[in-house]
C-alpha cells in the first residue's frame, strides 16, 4: 500500500478505470488449450487494476532535533509534537538550529552531520515550530525573542 503512495507522488495520478470502457476485449489463452476472457471488474488474482488512495497524502520527511543526542536527524514518522522515528542526519531549511550550550536557535554556517560547529545570529524557524525543553515537544512559537520562544502555542510536527 506504501509502494503504491509513493509511486504516485510527484506525478501525475493514474486513471483509474473499471475496465469496462474501451475496445472490446479478447479472448486470453490459458495453459489448458481453453479460451478465457478476462475478468473486467478486475478483480482476482493478478489484476491490473489501479488502486485509488484518496486519503494518503505524500509523505514529507522533516529535519527534527533528538534531545538525547543534540543532533538533528530525518523524521520518518512523528507527530502531536514528536518524532517516533528518526533516521539519517539531516541539517533544517535555512540551516536555522538549535544551540544545545544555550538553548536557543542560532543560524549554523558550518553544519556537518546534523551538528553545527560554527553559530552564528539568533534565527527562528520559518514554520514557526519550535522545539521546547521544558517538555521535549515542538510546539508553534506564539512569541520569538531571540532564537527563543517567549510563549509556546499548540504542539506541531516536527
Amino acid at each position: 500500500m506504501i509502494v503504491v503512495a509513493v509511486a504516485s507522488c510527484g506525478g501525475h495520478p493514474p486513471d483509474v478505470t473499471n475496465g469496462t470502457s474501451g475496445p472490446p476485449r479478447t479472448p486470453v489463452r490459458a495453459g489448458s488449450g481453453a479460451v478465457a476472457t478476462p475478468n473486467p471488474s478486475g478483480a482476482g488474482s493478478g489484476s491490473q487494476v489501479a488502486i485509488a488512495a484518496p486519503d494518503v497524502g505524500c509523505l514529507t520527511a522533516t529535519c527534527a532535533f533528538h534531545q538525547a543526542t543534540a543532533t538533528y536527524f530525518t523524521c520518518l514518522a512523528g507527530g502531536a509534537g514528536i518524532c517516533f522515528h528518526f533516521g539519517a542526519a539531516c541539517t533544517p531549511p535555512e540551516s536555522c538550529m538549535i544551540d544545545p550550550a544555550d538553548r536557543t536557535y542560532k543560524q549554523c554556517s558550518a553544519p556537518v552531520e546534523g551538528v553545527c560547529s560554527q553559530w552564528g545570529a539568533a534565527c527562528a524557524p520559518k514554520s514557526g515550530c519550535m522545539f521546547s525543553f521544558g517538555d521535549g515537544l515542538y510546539h508553534h512559537c506564539d512569541a520569538v525573542t531571540g532564537g527563543t520562544c517567549a510563549k509556546y502555542g499548540a504542539l506541531c510536527a516536527p
